[in-house]
């Protein structure tokens, strides 16, 4: 017995001082997790335990590039964030122990078609089509604990066109990252090949074609991703 047909490859992600990638199997997001950009974005960081959504593994851009200013949307948002990468499995972990799952770190994006998600918000809607979709995860180089021990503080930006437009430090994450690891092994058992992205600091906005976004954060490779012409609207014929 035979597949009928062979699906594309996972994604993986280049490691840094190795020629060895890590494999992507899922993608979990926490949202609203700076205080400033909760406020930027009407809520309120004191009353709001942390949340999460996923995103298909092949919406990741590993390395970045040039990614296409998507279709169905004209309020396109950049949001510069760390992410995390789980190598062990894990359910229902304490905070103390949460950090043994983590392989390594690297700087991500998380492109939202904002427009899209302000009609779900209203309407009461998952946010799937503003924040699951083709090239809305590009992630730069992962750098191993082993290497340069955990990503717990330091100052993480991004850039439009060489002008700063976010700008916060990892310290100031409402929920670090054992508290978001823990919780989220609460309600899914995270296995080796997750990837979390856990927020954006303050200064999100609108990326337009033709725009270069440079993500840095401290102690690790930075990420550069310019967006391409606009990816016209599928044909429904």
């Amino acid at each position: 017995m035979a597949n009928i047909f062979d699906l594309p490859p996972f994604p993986a992600v280049a490691i840094e001082g190795s020629a060895d990638r890590f494999p992507v199997g899922r993608i979990f997001c926490v949202g609203r997790n700076y205080a400033a950009h909760a406020r930027e974005m009407g809520k309120d960081p004191d009353r709001e335990p942390p949340f999460f959504f996923a995103k298909f593994a092949q919406t990741l851009v590993p390395g970045g590039g040039t990614i296409p200013y998507p279709p169905a949307t004209g309020d396109y948002h950049y949001e510069a964030e760390l992410v995390v990468a789980i190598a062990r499995e894990g359910a229902a972990v304490a905070v103390e122990g949460a950090l043994d799952l983590v392989y390594g770190y690297a700087a991500g994006l998380d492109m939202t078609r904002r427009d899209l998600q302000a009609v779900a918000k209203d309407l009461g809607r998952p946010w799937d089509n503003a924040k699951n979709f083709a090239f809305s995860a590009p992630i730069g180089t992962l750098r191993p604990v082993a290497n340069g021990g955990h990503v717990t503080a330091g100052a993480i930006t991004l850039t439009r066109n060489g002008v700063e437009r976010q700008r916060g430090d990892i310290a100031d994450m409402i929920w670090d990252t054992a508290e978001v690891i823990a919780h989220l092994s609460r309600i899914e058992r995270l296995l080796p090949g997750d990837l979390i992205y856990t927020g954006t600091p303050a200064g999100v906005g609108a990326a337009v074609t033709g725009d270069r976004l440079v993500v840095a954060i401290d102690g690790l490779s930075p990420l550069a991703v310019e967006i391409g012409p606009r990816e016209e609207p599928f044909d429904a014929a």
